[in-house]
């Protein structure tokens, strides 16, 4: 079929616990397309019946969203308009259809994104943390061996970290965390926008006591505080020193840079004279 005559989709943000926060532009392309791409087609008609919409709906999840792209073209191709919501909040997110997006993108298919209400940004705005600068990790793996991994790749990241997490592993994420990171002043914001919605900023040993004794419920987002950039500059002061001035004057002409500057910048980096480390190098 001609380009223009392809049908078009539409990414549409729905509500992440309150159902008022559906947008008037989401109600409408809701009303106006043809068939709705559902994670979950029993969570998807509860907000359909709320706003008195009838419409075919397709079950697109993750397990089987890779047999489905070819459909879902398919159907575009036959000038169908399509929605595609997640149970919650922005699709894509951590949710199915970043194939099927990616697909359309290099084919030069019509999208259209129509922005509703994201966990993330919500949960990292009411935190109280810094939120001028912070990496997404969404879930961590279920493997404690690959979680592990990935936690100690964030070690030294000094942006606020936010993450996705379950309430039957929150325990776990926690106490690998407090081992990897070491103790961190966090947030565990959980049932955003929900009537039993909370906030509880603490650490990472006060939050294991608290869930070990009261437990926990409700879908979480788990705000970690990044590394402070002062224990990073020890923590490399530290490494110099194990170094020596004249191994770092080795490692930086090894760089490429010469040794007069190579003396100069690893004085700097040591904090000293730099005459101190010229003569730690004179047989170099």
């Amino acid at each position: 079929m001609e380009k223009n005559n392809r049908g078009v989709l539409y990414v549409v943000g729905t509500p992440i616990g309150n159902l008022k926060d559906i947008t008037l532009r989401a109600i409408e392309t809701l009303e106006m397309v043809d068939i709705i791409l559902a994670e979950d087609t029993r969570q998807t008609l509860k907000l359909l019946n709320h706003l008195n919409i009838s419409k075919q709906m397709i079950s697109y999840h993750r397990h089987n969203e890779d047999a489905k792209v070819n459909m879902v073209v398919s159907l575009l191709d036959e000038g169908k308009n399509i929605a595609l919501v997640s149970d919650a909040g922005m699709p894509i997110i951590s949710d199915p259809g970043q194939g099927l997006v990616k697909y359309l993108v290099e084919n030069e298919y019509k999208i259209e994104v129509i922005p509703g209400v994201t966990a993330l940004i919500t949960a990292i705005v009411r935190s109280g943390m810094d939120s001028t600068r912070f990496t997404f990790e969404g879930f961590l793996s279920v493997s404690k061996k690959q979680r592990i991994k990935r936690l100690a790749e964030l070690k030294d990241e000094i942006r606020t970290m936010v993450f996705y997490e379950a309430p039957h592993k929150i325990l776990y994420t926690l106490k690998d965390m407090y081992e990897v990171l070491g103790e961190r002043n966090i947030c565990i914001c959980r049932e955003l926008t929900k009537l039993h919605e909370e906030y509880l900023n603490t650490t990472f040993t006060e939050a294991i006591a608290r869930i070990e004794e009261n437990g926990i419920k409700g879908e979480i987002v788990l705000i970690v505080e990044g590394k402070s950039e002062l224990e990073l500059e020890e923590k490399r002061k530290e490494e110099l020193e194990k170094i020596g001035p004249a191994d770092l004057v080795k490692q930086y002409m090894a760089e490429g840079i010469d040794k007069k500057d190579a003396i100069k910048k690893a004085a700097k980096e040591l904090g000293v004279n730099k005459n101190e480390v010229y003569k730690e190098c004179l047989d170099i």
